[in-house]
């Protein structure tokens, strides 16, 4: 069972210097690809990318929410959207996306669809 990264991920790229199989790509270019990937194919279900997001936008295969209840403040990302997020990834760069949309408490949203993306993604 791989691993899927969803739309509440803001490329922050901790999950890359922890990955052992080296699986996980940054979606290129952001505009289309906005999120990272992670190889199905390649991935050894280590979970070690998991702890590492400070997005909480790791999830096994199995259990992506179709049901995210969002505390507040998190924001989603994904094509389509025109959002803007500026900050930092776990390397101290800078991450700037026009892709992503604030979310508020209790908005419930369905992270399925990041299954399809990571899967497109490698096609």
């Amino acid at each position: 069972m791989t691993h899927v990264i969803t739309s509440l991920c803001l490329r922050d790229n901790g999950c890359l210097s922890v990955c052992p199989v080296e699986c996980i790509q940054p979606g290129e270019p952001a505009a289309q690809w906005p999120t990272f990937y992670i190889d199905p194919g390649t991935c050894i279900d280590c979970g070690a990318c998991v702890p590492e997001c400070p997005f909480h936008a790791i999830f096994p295969l199995d259990e992506v929410p179709g049901t995210y209840k969002a505390k507040g403040g998190e924001y989603i990302n994904q094509t389509g959207l025109t959002g803007y997020y500026e900050g930092t990834n776990h390397n101290g760069d800078k991450v700037v996306l026009e892709t992503t949309r604030v979310l508020a408490a209790g908005e419930v949203v369905d992270l399925k669809p990041s299954i399809k993306d990571n899967e497109n993604f490698y096609k």
